[in-house]
């Protein structure tokens, strides 16, 4: 089974203001880079949809009304949302906040029908959480996935059209999808795979079926290739995997004013380390692999990566890494957005470590005199972030900080989801 919720942080907005009912409603970032990360159906009659830049989102629809977005509020129903998945079975995968894949397979000896079951889900979300959500049952997560897209309600020819609420993928319905779905259909397939997959004149799913993995591989790459082809044949084996971990911490930030050159990289960098590192000691875990992603003016993106031979969590010793690691990007247009990401996890109690010494600082790499820096950092200090965070989470964030974070309003922390977690913070 997989279980959508409809436009849900616009449908959240509208339940806390009752005024917006019946109106275009959009969350996402206002300004000019923003984009939209969820339409009210209203929104999308004129066209806006998810992943579209606020720009045109505003153009085709002058009234549109944008909102920031709070994530706080679409948590508190995101785990309301899971806590009635979990009365129907408790193996379930979330897919973000509004997405649950759940395997029905072990309530067939209390003789569940599915789609009796899915009817009542559906009921009791709308009753109990005020939301509307798509269902789909199918035999594996791609046809579940499909169904569900297929039993919400749909814009034709600027009218809104209700969807079915459940739809069950029979074999033959299964055939029928195979046959005549678009490649852009499939799970996995974004614009730019799909546009290669047509360059080969592979439009359709049942062109996949026909093609060589190896010679689908040779375009795709390989584990690309064999998704594609496994898909084409109906086949996936993935797993409903409960409790899933994610594999990566990170921060991401689309700047409303492109940044010029290393020292502005670095600076943004620093704020960017220091989020991850409160979100790797609020899960008790280290992280031995850091990532910078730029991205510039012109699109295209470059990353680049290190792996220690140690875990870190202190922002410090995360930021030595990544201002390394942008040390050896080439800077050939200004850069829009810059992530900091970690992963490759330790739980914090198995990173054994130590201070080295005899080292001279000349004697190594950039990268290595950065992971002589940060090695330092990370053991030498854990006290004091020790200390730091107990104080924050007995007084609050902005309790202490860092001189970096002291502002003519006091102690700014910067914070992973935000106001405007979806396009360039605007200074007042």
């Amino acid at each position: 089974m997989h279980i959508d919720l409809d436009a849900f942080f616009a449908s959240v907005e509208v339940l806390d203001d009752p005024s917006l009912r019946g109106k275009p409603v959009a969350v996402g970032g206002s300004q000019g880079r923003g984009v939209v990360a969820s339409a009210s159906y209203e929104a999308r009659r004129y066209g806006v949809r998810s992943a579209m830049p606020t720009v045109v989102a505003m153009r085709r629809c002058p009234e549109l009304i944008v909102l920031p977005g709070r994530f706080d509020r679409y948590e508190a129903y995101s785990r309301r949302f899971h806590d009635v998945i979990r009365d129907l079975t408790p193996e379930f995968e979330p897919l973000g906040l509004d997405e649950v894949f759940a395997d029905l397979r072990s309530l067939r000896r209390l003789r569940v029908r599915p789609i009796e079951a899915a009817e009542a889900l559906r009921t009791r979300i709308n009753e109990e959480l005020r939301l509307q959500c798509g269902v789909g049952l199918g035999r594996n997560k791609l046809f579940a996935k499909l169904a569900s897209k297929r039993s919400k309600p749909r814009v034709v020819d600027g009218e809104l059209v209700d969807g079915a609420g459940v739809v069950w993928v029979s074999a033959q319905l299964e055939a029928q999808w195979l046959e005549e779905l678009p490649v852009r259909a499939l799970w996995g397939v974004g614009p730019a795979t799909a546009a290669k997959l047509e360059k080969l004149g592979l439009a359709w799913v049942r062109d996949l079926a026909k093609v060589d993995e190896g010679t689908l591989a040779s375009h795709v790459g390989p584990s690309m290739a064999a998704t594609l082809s496994a898909f084409a044949r109906g086949e996936d084996n993935r797993e409903v995997v409960v409790d899933r971990v994610a594999k990566s911490i990170g921060h991401d930030q689309t700047f409303l004013r492109s940044l010029h050159g290393v020292e502005e990289l670095v600076d943004a960098a620093r704020g960017h380390s220091a989020i991850v590192a409160r979100a790797l000691r609020s899960q008790d875990r280290v992280a031995r692999t850091i990532t910078v992603i730029v991205r510039f003016d012109d699109f295209t993106s470059v990353s680049r990566s290190q792996t220690l031979a140690f875990g870190v969590d202190d922002e410090f010793a995360i930021a030595a890494i990544a201002e390394a690691l942008l040390g050896s990007v080439e800077l050939h247009h200004a850069v829009r957005l810059l992530a900091v990401h970690a992963s490759s996890f330790l739980e914090r109690s198995a990173n054994q470590m130590q201070l080295t010494f005899g080292f001279e600082q000349t004697s190594l790499s950039t990268r290595g005199q950065a992971q002589q820096v940060s090695r330092e950092r990370q053991v030498g200090y854990e006290a004091l972030r020790d200390a730091v965070d107990e104080v924050r989470n007995k007084f609050g964030q902005a309790a202490v900080g860092t001189a970096s974070e002291l502002g003519a309003a006091g102690v700014q922390i910067a914070t992973q989801r935000g106001r405007h977690a979806f396009g360039p913070e605007v200074t007042p």
